[in-house]
């Protein structure tokens, strides 16, 4: 199902056929993200992105939406902090009018001054906005605790600070720099054919800036201890997230790290959400996940509470880490989590969208596609030994990050409950 092709500028072109589709999904990703950056300016990433919606050589920011949503499809765009991509969705018999709008976006997009005076405002107030959802902001204070002094560990977004410094000369010399063949990938799915979507891409190879892939900063892991980062403010309701370093997506032991994470908080029949929503009925949401970058990864534990159970929760949440590293996952517990997980992705992959998702993490990721039946038969082959073995690896004191948006003074005593 699936196919790619190497050009001679080496644009990478990745499909994946899904001929009982209606639909066709495509992306342009590039390897660039907000942990390339200088400090200086950083979340440049992100302001191209933004950018690159506002006009070209041949259309305007209006002529890009028109030319997309006029043929019932839509366009969206995300960066990361390994990738950017910018994709859309259409009827199967739209490719080409996608291929072209996408294309022209990367390729010709005129950075006018004044429509970057106008999105440098619109990111600040993405930010403010941000700043003012303490469940979103809390983990950009985590990141900051767990990664810090280090591009891992900025906003995505930036600051004002680096906004205001950030002029047209930085956008353009970056995307002139990153914005390369060698970096790119052109990933679709759905009702295609992989040759058509080769020859139709030939068509933009001349117009494409060649170059040498940017490096990115390795992560800095040097961690004794459990770190606490408080940011105290009037809150109806604390905020919490708790993040241990864990290992890329290189590793093997990523797949027991997968289902230590549905064991421990990932779904509604996790020990977390059991434990401290239907159990102790101290927190609304409870939940954790995982994420896997090219040189190390975490697993994040989130919560919204009471101030008042604040330190019942954390006592909790230790606990039931202790349990994993003690105590082995029973057999019916580590089906259902293998179950759960193998399930959503094969749901997940009935989508043309997630298709050319999957294409495109794997192919930037990996440098090629895991087929999802090879990623079904690894998870079904992790053992109650793998996570207990991750767990006494990666769940331990110092490796430990709590980042609490809360109405709470102070943070003292925290850290003995997480040294536990």
């Amino acid at each position: 199902m699936y196919q790619v092709t190497r050009l001679e500028n080496g644009l990478n072109i990745a499909t994946a056929e899904m001929p009982h589709m209606a639909s066709v999904s495509l992306g342009i990703w590039v390897g660039i993200g907000s942990r390339y950056e200088p400090e200086r300016i950083s979340g440049v990433s992100h302001f191209i992105e933004h950018l690159l919606f506002k006009g070209t050589k041949k259309r305007s920011a209006k002529q890009i939406s028109q030319d997309v949503e006029g043929i019932g499809g839509y366009l969206n765009a995300f960066t990361s902090e390994e990738n950017t991509c910018f994709y859309s969705k259409a009827r199967h018999d739209c490719f080409d009018e996608l291929l072209d709008v996408l294309t022209d976006m990367l390729l010709n997009s005129t950075f006018v001054p004044v429509e970057i005076g106008k999105e440098r405002d619109v990111i600040k107030e993405e930010l403010a906005m941000y700043m003012d959802q303490p469940q979103q902001y809390v983990h950009e204070l985590l990141n900051a605790t767990m990664w810090p002094n280090q591009p891992l560990g900025r906003s995505i977004t930036g600051t004002e600070k680096n906004l205001d410094y950030i002029r047209r000369k930085h956008l353009v010399e970056f995307q002139r720099n990153n914005y390369i063949a060698p970096s790119t990938l052109i990933a679709a799915a759905g009702r295609l054919d992989h040759k058509s979507v080769v020859k139709a891409v030939k068509r933009y190879i001349k117009s494409w800036p060649t170059g040498k892939p940017a490096q990115f900063t390795p992560a800095i892991e040097k961690q004794t201890k459990p770190n606490i980062h408080l940011f105290s403010k009037k809150t109806e309701q604390t905020q919490l997230a708790l993040g241990v370093r864990t290992c890329p997506r290189h590793d093997e032991r990523r797949f027991g790290l997968r289902l230590l994470n549905t064991v421990l908080g990932e779904n509604m029949s996790s020990r977390l959400f059991q434990t401290i929503r239907e159990d102790q009925g101290i927190a609304y949401s409870i939940y954790s996940s995982n994420s896997f970058f090219d040189d190390t990864g975490d697993l994040v534990i989130s919560a919204g509470l009471d101030e008042g159970n604040l330190e019942k929760t954390l006592k909790i949440i230790v606990r039931e880490m202790k349990k994993l590293r003690d105590q082995p996952v029973p057999k019916s517990e580590l089906r259902r989590a293998c179950d759960y997980v193998i399930g959503q992705l094969e749901l997940s992959l009935e989508n043309s969208e997630n298709q050319m998702m999957w294409v495109g993490e794997h192919m930037l990721g990996y440098g090629k596609i895991f087929d999802p039946a090879t990623v079904k038969l690894r998870l079904s082959k992790v053992t109650a030994a793998d996570i207990r073995r991750a767990a006494n690896e990666f769940l331990v004191p110092n490796r430990l990050n709590l980042a609490l948006i809360s109405p709470v003074k102070s943070a003292n005593g925290f850290e003995k409950i997480l040294s536990a």
